[in-house]
């Protein structure tokens, strides 16, 4: 069941770069950083993905990340989604990631999968939501 909004962030791709070309289509390396809250903290977030554009034209990824409290604690994830592009450039997905945490204020994170919708617009700002999947 889909829980409560429980995150959201912004921020700026950094570096894209492309890995290799995959059925014909190329396969890109994203990085961006990013500030929000996160169950209530306050976290900066450095994250990579790839995406490859399949056959019908829609996106598929995978990344990983960490998000940092301004005490220092540390979050990773991993995640996956599916997406699209339009003609403009700008791209939205939507998928699940999973945490690894020790801060007592995040680590229910441990225990569910967090639903995301990320979106990155033609000139690279990033923002993305997040809820909790119980």
């Amino acid at each position: 069941m889909l829980g409560d909004k429980i995150g959201e962030m912004s921020g700026k791709i950094s570096l894209q770069r492309v890995l290799s070309n995959v059925g014909g289509g190329p396969k890109m390396e994203t990085s961006f950083q990013a500030n929000g809250t996160l169950l209530g903290t306050s976290v900066r977030e450095t994250g990579t993905y790839w995406t490859v554009v399949r056959p019908d034209g829609t996106l598929y990824g995978e990344g990983q990340g960490v998000m940092v409290t301004k005490a220092g604690k540390m979050a990773t994830w991993t995640g996956h989604g599916v997406g699209t592009m339009k003609k403009d450039g700008t791209a939205t997905y939507r998928g699940a990631i999973y945490f690894q945490t020790t801060p007592p204020q995040l680590s229910r994170l441990n225990k569910v999968a967090v639903v995301f919708e990320y979106e990155v617009d033609a000139d690279g700002n990033t923002r993305s939501e997040y809820w909790e999947w119980k």
